[in-house]
C-alpha cells in the first residue's frame, strides 16, 4: 500500500492548526468566563453601617436584622461601631468610603458633627441614609426612623393618665442625639396643658439629661432629684430603659420602686422583666425588626439608582426637607406586652418570665 507523505503531513499541520484553534478557543471561553464572575463579585453592592455604638441592648438586634436582610438582597455590610465617639465615628466612615461602599447608613452619635459623613460620602457619590436619628446640617438622601416626637408623647400620655396630677421629673436622653430633643417635644406636648392648669408641676425642670444614654447618669440624677424634693416624686419620664433602668435603681435605695411611675423605650429585655415585676411602668416598642429591615431595603434600591416608593414624606432638618420613612411606635404595658413583645417575636416569654 502506497502512502502520500505530502496528504498525510499535510492533514497533520491541519489537525494541529485545529487543536491549537480549539485549545486557544477553550482558554479564551475560561478567561470570560473567570472575568464574568469577577465582575460580579465586584458589582456586589457594598453597604457602610456606621453605628454610635453597641452598647445598648436594641442596636445589636437592629444590626444582625439589617445584615440579615441586605444579605438576603445579595448586598455585602461592613459595620463599624464608634463606641459613642462622635470623631471616632467620622473616621470610620471615611475609612468606609475609602473601601468604597456604595451606601451609607449612619446611626448619629452626634446629628451636627455626623453632617461631615454626608459631605464626605457626596462627595464621592455615595447616598447616605440617617437610621434612627436625623442628621442636621447636611442633605442626606433618606431618614427612617420612628416619629420621635411621638415616643415622647407616648411616654408621658400614659403616665399621664395613670397619675393626672403631682409632682413629675423630666429625665433627657443625651443633648447630642436629635432626637432627645424630639422626645421632649412630645413630653411637654402631653403635659403642657396640666403644668398650665397646675395639676403637674415639673421638678428640676430641664435641668437633667442622660450624656451618652447612660443609665449610671440617670441614677445619679434621680438621686439628687430625689433629695432635692425630700422623696416627693410621683412620675419619672424617663426617655428609654436604660435611662429608666437607672432610675429604678435610685427609687430602689429609697424603698419607692414600683410606687413612682416610670417610662421607657426600646421594650429591652431588662424593661420588659421589670414591667412585669411592676418596677417599670411601660414602655414604647418600636419594631426593630421594621426599621431594620426597610432601612436595609432602602439602602440596596438607593445603590441600585431605585427611587424609595416608602419615603412619601420629608422631615426638616434644619437646612433641607429631607424625603423620610417614619413608622409608628407602640405604648407597651403589662397588660399587652405579651402580643405585642412575645407573640411579635421580639422576646421569648422564657427570657422575660424567667425572673417570676
Amino acid at each position: 500500500m502506497k502512502i502520500n507523505k505530502k496528504k498525510t503531513m499535510s492533514q497533520l499541520r491541519s489537525l494541529s492548526i485545529k487543536s491549537i484553534a480549539l485549545h486557544i478557543f477553550f482558554v479564551m471561553c475560561c478567561t470570560i468566563m473567570l472575568i464574568g464572575c469577577t465582575d460580579k463579585t465586584e458589582d456586589k453592592i457594598k453597604i457602610g453601617l456606621s453605628m454610635d455604638s453597641l452598647r445598648v441592648e436594641r442596636w445589636q438586634k437592629d444590626r444582625d436584622i439589617f445584615i440579615a436582610e441586605a444579605e438576603k438582597l445579595g448586598a455585602e455590610v461592613i459595620v463599624q461601631s464608634a463606641d459613642e465617639d462622635p470623631v471616632k465615628q467620622n473616621e470610620q466612615a471615611e475609612n468606609m468610603i475609602t473601601q468604597g461602599v456604595d451606601v451609607l447608613v449612619v446611626i448619629p452619635k452626634d446629628s451636627v458633627a455626623s453632617s461631615q459623613i454626608v459631605k464626605s460620602a457626596h462627595a464621592e457619590g455615595i447616598k447616605v441614609i440617617a437610621y434612627d436619628r436625623l442628621i442636621r446640617e447636611s442633605e442626606p438622601d433618606l431618614y427612617i426612623s420612628f416619629d420621635n416626637e411621638q415616643v415622647g408623647y407616648l411616654q408621658a400620655e400614659y403616665l399621664f393618665r395613670k397619675k393626672p396630677k403631682g409632682n413629675y421629673f423630666l429625665l433627657g436622653g443625651d443633648p447630642g442625639d436629635n432626637n432627645a430633643h424630639l422626645l421632649r417635644e412630645g413630653q411637654l406636648r402631653a403635659l403642657q396643658p396640666a403644668i398650665d392648669s397646675g395639676d403637674i408641676k415639673l421638678v428640676a425642670e430641664g435641668k437633667h439629661w442622660a450624656v451618652n444614654w447612660d443609665r449610671k447618669n440617670a441614677l445619679n440624677s434621680t438621686e439628687q432629684v430625689l433629695t432635692q424634693t425630700n422623696n416627693q416624686i410621683d412620675a419619672v419620664v424617663a426617655s428609654n430603659d436604660g435611662t429608666a433602668g437607672g432610675v429604678i435603681k435610685a427609687l430602689e435605695g429609697q424603698n419607692l420602686a414600683g410606687s413612682v411611675l416610670v417610662s421607657g423605650q426600646d421594650a429591652d429585655i431588662e424593661a420588659c422583666q421589670r414591667i412585669v415585676k411592676g418596677t417599670q411602668t411601660m414602655t414604647v416598642y418600636k419594631p426593630i425588626q421594621l426599621i431594620a429591615t426597610e432601612a436595609a431595603k432602602a439602602a440596596v434600591a438607593l445603590a441600585k439608582g431605585e427611587t424609595i416608593e416608602k419615603a412619601n414624606q420629608t422631615v426638616n432638618n434644619g437646612k433641607t426637607d429631607v424625603p423620610s420613612i417614619i413608622l409608628t411606635p407602640i405604648q407597651v404595658d403589662k397588660d399587652n406586652l405579651d402580643k405585642e413583645i412575645i407573640e411579635g417575636g421580639f422576646h421569648t416569654r422564657e427570657k422575660i418570665y424567667q425572673t417570676q
